[in-house]
């Protein structure tokens, strides 16, 4: 008799803000706040000073990130914007500079 585990579905994720990208593998069933601590350990910043976007909306903390349009392809994974606070307590708008390519690839 064979026993078999179900296993957590892993989705690839790249976090963009201004010229920076992270690249991560995370479990679907992980909370939006969750990613915020996972991201916040890279980029030394509190989860409370994240502001993330998905499609140009803010995603909601509590929900899962299965929630969202998840992608278990590495080749194309899902893509998440990310701003910070400023010292004012206010956002920064979304920044994401798009990535250029070798001119003898144009």
């Amino acid at each position: 008799e064979l026993d078999i585990q179900e296993t957590e579905q892993e989705t690839y994720i790249t976090v963009r803000r201004k010229k920076q990208t992270i690249f991560l593998t995370v479990e679907d069933d992980k909370l939006v706040y969750e990613l915020k601590y996972i991201i916040g350990a890279i980029i030394k910043e509190s989860p409370e000073n994240q502001q993330l976007y998905h499609e140009g909306q803010i995603m909601d903390v509590t929900k899962p990130l299965s929630y969202y349009d998840l992608s278990h392809d590495l080749l194309d994974p899902m893509t998440i914007d990310l701003s910070l606070k400023l010292e004012n307590g206010e956002f920064e708008p979304l920044d994401v500079v798009s990535y250029s390519m070798p001119s003898d690839l144009l």
